[in-house]
């Protein structure tokens, strides 16, 4: 199982990013996706999950309303697209899912929300 994220970068508050996270090795389309985030300093935090069913995705509040979470099951591919970002958005940004019973992450891609 490989997560590869990609589309961190310096953004100025009010801007907008898009991550993207390319998987390989499993069954993508069956697999739920979740983006997590590590701030410096705090403990790893869930940001998103597209589930593999294909329900409503789901938030955290703290991004509710200017993140969205889609999948490209084609691509094998998830997003996150991110509006309005606030500096405390800045983290580093994980993907992950889970396969028979074993947690995989990415390696992340950083954002940085500073004027």
């Amino acid at each position: 199982v490989q997560l590869v994220e990609s589309g961190g970068g310096l953004v100025q508050p009010g801007g907008s990013l898009r991550l993207s996270c390319a998987a390989s090795g499993f069954t993508f389309s069956s697999s739920d996706m979740m983006w997590y985030r590590q701030a410096p300093g705090k403990e790893r935090e869930w940001v998103a999950v597209f589930t593999s069913a294909g329900g409503m995705p789901t938030y955290a509040d703290s991004v509710k309303g200017r993140f969205t979470i889609s999948r490209d099951n084609t691509k094998n591919t998830v997003y996150l697209q991110m509006n309005s970002l606030k500096p405390e958005d800045t983290a580093v940004y994980y993907c992950q899912t889970t396969y028979y019973g074993m947690d995989y992450w990415g390696k992340g891609t950083l954002v940085t929300v500073s004027s």
